[in-house]
């Protein structure tokens, strides 16, 4: 055998046994677009028209007929719909008055207006973030009529102060965002009337209703009822009115 190292290209590797060729990837379908945006016109009408979903108006003799007919069963109802119109009515009224802003801070910007506008934007946004904070609490109307079943009295009690200070709230937060927004749609060529603050509630003498409710051994729980019933259907019923004037101004702006 010969000692001489066999050539460069006599130590070069086998090639490898070609792999079996890979199946076809499929095709990748085409991307389709996503829903288009919804512009805070359409927000706002939408917000206007889902009233009845929320806004529910109470008949006090009606239900208080039907409460003492099925003894009593009926009023755990009443507590449920009291409960849930203030939450999902302040939802809804603050869906639309931010809507209402974001078609107002567009239509300025198209004006060139924003930065004279922003100081009102910025009130508005500090009134809209006192609703939006009352989104976040504990007003879950099933939980408080489940409540209501165990310690009925008390519990009737803690609600009605609970709903009379939601309404409270919220009704000077919506006042206050309403009386920028009227500033700012006129400074946009719209008329937007402003509410009235004086039809901002008052807050209850709870200490006297309560008093009231013991020495009564409960009677005076109907009349807390009817308040109860008659402040948010006067509260609703003005929204309405207001509501057609802002979807109008709004729909100028399209």
């Amino acid at each position: 055998m010969s000692n001489e190292p066999r050539p460069e290209q006599d130590l070069a590797p086998t090639a490898p046994v070609s792999a079996a060729p890979q199946p076809a990837q499929p095709a990748r379908p085409p991307q389709m677009p996503g829903p288009p945006a919804v512009s805070a016109a359409d927000r706002v009408r939408w917000a206007a028209q889902r009233r009845g979903e929320s806004d529910y108006i109470f008949s006090y003799w009606t239900a208080l007929g039907w409460t003492i007919l099925t003894l009593g069963i009926y009023g755990f109802y009443v507590l449920y719909q009291l409960v849930r119109r203030m939450r999902d009515h302040n939802a809804r009224r603050l869906e639309l008055l931010d809507a209402a802003t974001t078609a107002a801070w567009e239509q300025a910007g198209r004006q060139g207006l924003q930065q004279e506008l922003t100081p009102s934007f910025q009130r508005v946004a500090g009134q809209l973030a006192v609703m939006r904070q009352m989104t976040s609490e504990f007003r879950e109307p099933i939980i408080w009529v489940a409540l209501a079943v165990v310690a009925h009295g008390i519990v009737q009690i803690v609600a009605f102060v609970l709903l009379d200070q939601d309404l409270i709230r919220h009704e000077q937060a919506e006042s206050g965002a309403g009386q920028e927004l009227s500033l700012i749609y006129g400074r946009l060529g719209q008329h937007l009337p402003a509410p009235d603050p004086g039809q901002v509630k008052g807050p209850d003498n709870y200490v006297g209703r309560i008093v009231a409710a013991i020495f009564t051994f409960g009677i005076y729980m109907f009349w807390w009822y009817y308040d109860q019933m008659e402040a948010p259907n006067k509260h609703f019923a003005s929204n309405w009115a207001h509501e057609e004037q802002l979807v109008a101004a709004v729909e100028k702006f399209s």
